[in-house]
């Protein structure tokens, strides 16, 4: 087995670490936080992120990057999008170019509007051409670190890479697919954090089932035409990385998405939600990007653009729904 390197000490990054070291593989896990990975080390469990998940002892946790990555093959990067770019930036003076890379961070770039391999890329170009693939689909992190059973897409357009990967990866019970659309597996993975968001703000105004089951269909369909025009495939949208990690995170109990659209849809402004929550809600961010995107590519997205309009603009939830339901009929 090759020796891992996971970047990033939140919840996702520690499942997967405690799932790679169970499956007797050598893993190296760096945290931002410097106290909290000395935390770490000495009770060898995550308390803010993932509290009641033993963290097995051939995890080395450390805030210095050359420590954890030093002679790991494969690096897993996953952090918030927004610190994507700066983490890269620390990362690449550690690695070589026979370093393969997976992206396991769900999120458009703000500004730049890329995805995450696209970053990844574009900060290790000066010096190599980075080997990149995309981990994505239908994942709670506390599922994961409990061994619960879970399946995944691994995505690159290089065939040798992604099977490798997925052989390297894959235990009992954390399964890989493999797929070649890395563009569709990334947008359907970072896009459906927005609809999940809608469909907490129709649980949170008390709208009931119909209205959650439309604005999830029609957020796929919105998706889609996203991941189309940005040359992904159609058909990877109806796979785990498309419906499957939509369904999860718009009806799942422990997304963080949809908990931010249920608080919406009660009255609470997004300032005082965000403020008390201490993982990531990737939509918020997204959304930006991803309304920013759609308008670029000349896309018609208006379940991301009332939400961009809820979160951003002071648009009244109910106002959002409003504005949805009474848009000019039109053939499915």
């Amino acid at each position: 087995m090759t020796p891992l390197a996971i970047i990033g000490g939140g919840g996702w990054g520690t499942a997967l670490a405690v799932t790679q070291a169970r499956a007797q593989r050598r893993v190296g896990l760096w945290v931002y936080e410097p106290d909290l990975a000395a935390a770490m080390a000495g009770t060898r469990e995550n308390q803010v992120y993932l509290p009641g998940v033993a963290i097995p002892e051939s995890v080395t946790i450390s805030n210095s990057m050359s420590d954890v990555v030093q002679d790991r093959g494969i690096v897993i990067l996953a952090v918030p999008s927004q610190f994507y770019r700066s983490v890269a930036q620390l990362l690449l003076p550690h690695v070589s170019n026979q370093t393969v890379f997976v992206s396991a961070t769900k999120g458009i770039e703000n500004g730049t509007l890329m995805r995450m391999s696209e970053v990844l890329e574009e900060v290790a170009a000066p010096s190599f051409k980075a080997q990149v693939a995309v981990l994505s689909g239908p994942t709670f992190a506390p599922e994961v670190s409990r061994g619960e059973p879970t399946a995944l897409v691994i995505a690159s357009p290089d065939e040798t890479l992604r099977v490798r990967l997925q052989t390297e990866l894959s235990t009992p019970r954390f399964r890989l697919y493999t797929n070649a659309d890395r563009t569709g597996v990334e947008m359907g993975g970072a896009v459906k954090n927005i609809i999940a968001i809608a469909a907490g703000v129709a649980d949170g105004l008390g709208l009931g089932s119909n209205a959650s089951a439309a604005l999830v269909t029609r957020g796929l369909a919105e998706i889609t035409r996203l991941v189309v025009a940005c040359g992904g495939q159609r058909e990877t949208m109806s796979g785990l990385a498309g419906l499957g990690d939509l369904v999860l995170t718009a009806y799942g109990t422990l997304s963080r998405n949809r908990r931010v659209g249920v608080e919406l849809g009660r009255g609470r402004k997004i300032e005082e939600i965000t403020s008390g929550m201490r993982a990531v809600a990737e939509g918020v961010r997204t959304t930006k990007s991803t309304v920013q995107l759609a308008q670029r590519l000349n896309i018609e997205m208006p379940i991301a653009e009332k939400m961009y309009g809820v979160l951003y603009e002071g648009l009244r939830p109910q106002e959002a729904i409003t504005d949805l339901m009474e848009r000019k009929l039109k053939e499915e």
